[in-house]
């Protein structure tokens, strides 16, 4: 590995550090002066005062926790778990599960005032899932899944911190996603090729397909006329009083966000094997190699905008499911606005694909010859 990709990999590193210290700008300090968030135990349940309304569950249950973290650890508290009739927010906990344990304290002698279990606990499951995930990326592919692994942890820093912040701030959101999108995007391909011809000809061509990308969803939004009020939470921003958000704007942004890893994707697998024509094959010529290119492009697409379509349709399968058990009509299906929304991402992150094949493939040609 040369040593200015060493230099790039500690700078990411340290960068990394930074931002996972930077404040947001939002954090509220006084919600957790009297207000512990800790893990807990649910000791015993008592379900007596519970009332079923056809298919829910409504009143309190009431349970008894041990905290296993904090000060309060090894304290046995009494609890309380309000089920107000709805089916996605309401939760029924049993004996043994773990759960977030939501404690009001004193602030004069520090005694436990009441207690909630707020959610299950699942932060184990999710600190142990990632380890697992980072521990085969790095078995597998070395110093190189060491380096994706960083690039993804910088990729969630910079949307946590930098993106969403933003957002909320009121700052344009198109052109915001664009650049952070942009610069992401140069750190993973640098950081997995490193100052290489391959990585210029995958950068190039991944910039350009965000570029790309960018201007389709700009036009094609504007003609979808899809209310960013299409999408979950949005709503609950301007009742937060957040009322100047350019909601639509932050939903297209989200699908520039979503096309961009397909997009590095193509020009990678593109770079990637023209350079390896090159290496196998130092004589060939830039007219062979770009046609090459467009081979490997052609092989790529068809696969490639079918996985954006399982992958942006598996998260609405529900919404389809009431659709056709209802009996609605194609045409009202197709024109209602969540299903335009999916529509909208997926052939915008589609075309973007079959666009960035060619400049890739066309650049790679330019650059390596």
């Amino acid at each position: 590995m040369k040593k200015n990709d060493t230099y790039l990999v500690i700078f990411i590193a340290l960068l990394s550090c930074v931002l996972w210290f930077l404040p947001t700008g939002f954090e509220k300090p006084e919600l957790t002066i009297n207000t512990l968030h800790e893990k807990g135990v649910v000791i015993s349940v008592d379900d007596s005062e519970l009332k079923r309304v056809g298919l829910v569950l409504t009143g309190e249950q009431h349970m008894e926790l041990e905290i296993l973290s904090g000060r309060y650890k090894g304290r046995k508290v009494s609890a309380t778990n309000f089920l107000m009739g709805q089916m996605s927010y309401d939760k029924l906990f049993l004996e043994g599960d773990k759960v977030l344990a939501v404690l009001k304290v004193d602030g004069e002698n520090g005694g436990i005032v009441n207690a909630r279990a707020a959610e299950q606990y699942r932060l184990d499951v999710e600190v142990t899932l990632f380890a697992l995930f980072g521990l085969f990326l790095v078995g597998f592919a070395r110093w190189t899944g060491f380096r994706a692994l960083l690039s993804f942890v910088f990729t969630a820093l910079v949307i946590w911190k930098v993106l969403i912040p933003l957002f909320l701030k009121g700052v344009p959101p198109l052109p915001v996603a664009y650049l952070v999108v942009m610069v992401t995007t140069t750190v993973i391909m640098l950081l997995i090729t490193g100052f290489s011809r391959k990585g210029a000809v995958a950068l190039s061509g991944a910039l350009g397909g965000v570029t790309l990308t960018t201007i389709l969803t700009v036009a094609f939004g504007a003609w979808f006329r899809v209310p960013g009020t299409v999408r979950d939470f949005s709503e609950m921003l301007l009742y937060s009083g957040f009322f100047s958000l350019n909601l639509t704007g932050i939903f297209l942004s989200g699908i520039v966000i979503s096309a961009a890893g397909a997009v590095m994707d193509m020009a990678m697998d593109i770079a990637a094997a023209q350079a390896e024509i090159v290496e196998k094959n130092p004589h060939i010529g830039r007219r062979e190699l770009i046609i090459s290119g467009f081979n490997v492009g052609h092989a790529v697409i068809g696969t490639m905008t079918t996985t954006l379509l399982f992958a942006y349709s598996g998260s609405f399968t529900f919404v389809l499911m009431v659709f056709m058990a209802q009996g609605m009509p194609m045409e009202y299906i197709f024109n209602i606005s969540y299903v335009s929304a999916e529509i909208l991402l997926t052939l915008v992150g589609s075309f973007g694909l079959v666009l960035v094949a060619p400049v890739t493939a066309v650049l790679g040609g330019l650059m390596y010859k």
